[in-house]
């Protein structure tokens, strides 16, 4: 049963299902016309959905070949398999209805309404079109062009498509085809019914719609219409909204790579910002709470284990020992002193040159009193984080109180006590501050002394140094050659040396060592005796070790490097240069005999050391502190006695330039008596240091300067 003239729901919609009329239901032909248009966005269904008006419906016609038929059911088979949608169901069931009762009007309006709540407005206005304005009168619903109900839902939906400003056009159509003269909506009242003609003449001519014939919701739809560039743009074929049966299908384009790269390079940033933030942020919730040291904490801060020291184990420093043992007893037997309103000293202050025993003296106080011993240093307790020091010092006094009575020593308390001024930072100041206040605060620290040494007092801030602080200050210098010998006879206990050798003469010979430079000495000894096979360490040995440079990275051999510099084995010397070099030498030396007042000869050499030919060297039999007159004439005899020997041997004009260093010793000797020492007549007992000898007059200074070259 075919259907010239069924009306088309958007164009090929109609004419796909009068194609299939004879092989499909009516249930198959609505899956196939609404599975057709609910494919994708594809060119035939911009053509269904973008035309304002719609083409001339097609008869349908039979396939004509075979291979129209193959296709047709692969086509039929295909959008069979394609599942419909509740909504797209219930249109194709109305569908059907209307497509096999064309002039049932329930059927028509009840299609038109799921249309119209569907949001299908173009589709309705194409099947309206098709259907009651049809210009073939067989194809043509009497029922639904008559329908007042069915015209207002068709101007609904047309101003709905934004297509309102076609009413006028559809209006005198529809009067065309329901009968209406034409005089009333034209200029000539004689013109007979319209034709097709006519009614295209009367559609171009500017006389507006009789407003009887349009209903009034095409007055209250203007007031929602589009304008006419938004219309134009609609009939040319611009996107409309989506709907359920002619949904939109979005497709994201891929970015460019140069877009990738570039979100690629600001999440790396992005990441690493982030994690520096949050890293930053819980490194300091973990410091503040203690959760990660940046330093030694307080179980860090542990007493000093091993072998206790005793006072005999110090030697060389007797006076400072004696200062010490008040310290112990105090320790030992506290209530012996607070009887009489005594009370524990705070701190005790060790000075003196590297070397001297300041940290054994410490270790020594704390094993005679059996307190525990703690240690720390000076330097290990700012941190590149503000306010670690302070942190540490706190933790350090928390771990002695815990086991007072306690002994803590601080070694190089210049590096953290130093004095304060107005340009430090803040937290410079903060672990010092800390320290005055453990030392002398509101809690106090009761039982806990505070032992401290240093190399350079005069650096160290006031508030440090006061009493109640640090009572006590006590001097640990060098060891005298009493000292020395004490201390090279408990080191060489250690060692096997032989009978001959003397620890005097190692003493006598070894002014200006410190107990560290004596227990070297003998350590070096012993190593040389060992590495030459000997079975005790004998007297060249330790004069070899009296020789071995002290300071590292220097490397010499033979003996007395320190007293005379090392041995210039391959410096060429003439023998000229060496015959005037022994008499130089000896000149110093006989005049060292026979002068009264000058110290004891030691050695003398013709052998090159350091930057001098020949040394003439003297050494005292004792420690000595000040000199007299006598003595200093007698040391600038000595130093002119080189070039007295040399003019009395070669004459005059044949001196030679090795007297340059015994003549600038012989001028600071002189300088110091006449403007330090207060030896001269005519300058008097005055001191003038280098700094006010520049504020001299002239006068003064050529006085100055006569009395040195007498």
């Amino acid at each position: 049963m075919a259907h010239r003239g069924l009306p088309m729901l958007g164009g090929e919609l109609f004419g796909i299902a009068c194609r299939t009329t004879h092989t499909l239901s009516a249930s198959r032909l609505a899956r196939s016309s609404l599975s057709y248009r609910a494919l994708h966005n594809t060119r035939p269904r911009l053509a269904l959905f973008s035309r304002s008006t719609p083409p001339p419906p097609t008869p349908p016609s039979p396939p004509s070949s075979s291979s129209a038929s193959t296709s047709q059911s692969s086509e039929d088979d295909n959008l069979a398999d394609i599942p419909l949608t509740p909504f797209q169901e219930r249109i194709a069931s109305l569908e059907s209805a209307a497509i096999q009762s064309p002039e049932s009007l329930p059927n028509q309006l009840a299609l038109l309404r799921a249309l119209l709540e569907g949001g299908e407005f173009s589709g309705l206005c194409r099947y309206y079109e098709a259907t009651a304005l049809s210009e073939d009168a067989e194809s043509r619903s009497k029922a639904l062009l008559g329908s007042e109900e069915g015209w207002g839902i068709f101007l609904e939906a047309l101003g709905k498509a934004g297509r309102l400003a076609e009413a006028a056009k559809f209006v005198r159509r529809r009067d065309a085809l329901l009968g209406v003269s034409s005089s009333s909506t034209s200029t000539s009242a004689s013109s007979p019914s319209p034709t097709p003609t006519t009614t295209a003449t009367s559609a171009a001519t500017p006389t507006p719609a009789p407003q009887l014939n349009v209903s009034p919701l095409v007055a209250s739809l203007s007031k929602s219409t589009t304008t006419p560039a938004d219309t134009a743009a609609s009939s040319a074929g611009a996107s409309q909204p989506g709907t359920p049966l002619s949904p939109i299908h979005v497709q994201l384009a891929p970015p460019p790579a140069s877009a990738n790269a570039w979100r690629g390079v600001r999440y790396i940033i992005g990441v690493l910002l982030w994690g520096f933030l949050l890293l930053t942020v819980v490194s300091m919730m973990m410091e503040s709470t203690g959760l990660m040291k940046a330093g030694p904490g307080p179980q860090e801060f542990a007493p000093e284990e091993g072998k206790r020291v005793r006072f005999s184990d110090v030697h060389g420093c007797d006076e400072a020992k004696s200062e010490l043992e008040e310290i112990v007893e105090f320790l030992k037997n506290p209530e012996k002193f607070s009887n009489l309103g005594g009370r524990l000293p705070k701190g005790v202050l060790l000075t003196g040159p590297p070397g001297t025993g300041k940290t054994l003296l410490a270790k020594a106080i704390a094993g005679e009193a059996e307190v525990p011993f703690f240690f720390a240093s000076g330097s290990g307790f700012d941190e590149m984080f503000v306010g670690v020091g302070a942190k540490r010092i706190r933790e350090l006094f928390a771990a002695a109180k815990k086991k007072a009575p306690a002994i803590v020593f601080i070694d190089e308390l210049d590096a953290l006590g130093s004095k304060r001024g107005a340009r430090d930072l803040s937290y410079m100041k903060q672990t010092l501050n800390q320290l005055l206040v453990e030392l002398d605060g509101f809690e106090g620290s009761e039982g806990v002394i505070i032992v401290a040494a240093t190399n350079f007092p005069q650096s160290l801030d006031p508030a440090l140094t006061r009493p109640g602080r640090f009572d006590r200050h006590v001097n640990v210098g060098l060891p005298d050659v009493r000292g020395r010998v004490a201390i090279l006879k408990y080191h060489m206990s250690n060692v096997q040396y032989d009978t001959d050798v003397d620890p005097t003469v190692i003493a006598r010979g070894t002014p200006g060592m410190s107990g560290a430079d004596l227990q070297n000495l003998v350590n070096q000894a012993a190593v040389k005796a060992s590495r030459e096979g000997s079975t005790s360490v004998q007297l060249k040995h330790f004069e070899w070790a009296k020789g071995k440079p002290q300071i590292p990275g220097i490397s010499a051999d033979g003996a007395d490097r320190i007293l005379m510099g090392a041995e210039r084995r391959s410096h060429y010397v003439t023998d000229e240069s060496k015959r005037a070099t022994a008499y130089h030498e000896g000149g110093h030396a006989l005049v060292a005999l026979h002068t009264p007042g000058a110290m004891p000869l030691h050695k003398v050499t013709i052998m090159p050391r350091g930057q001098a030919l020949g040394i003439t060297f003297q050494l005292p039999e004792q420690d000595k502190d000040s000199y007299t007159r006598r003595e200093y004439n007698a040391m600038i005899d000595v130093a002119l006695g080189g070039r007295a020997a040399e003019e009395m041997i070669f004459g005059r004009d044949d001196t030679t330039s090795g007297c340059s260093s015994d003549l600038s010793r012989a001028t600071d000797v002189a300088a110091r008596m006449i403007r330090s020492y207060g030896f001269s007549d005519k300058v008097g007992l005055v001191a003038l240091g280098d700094e006010e000898s520049q504020f001299l007059s002239g006068k003064q200074k050529d006085v100055i300067e006569g009395e040195v070259r007498a």
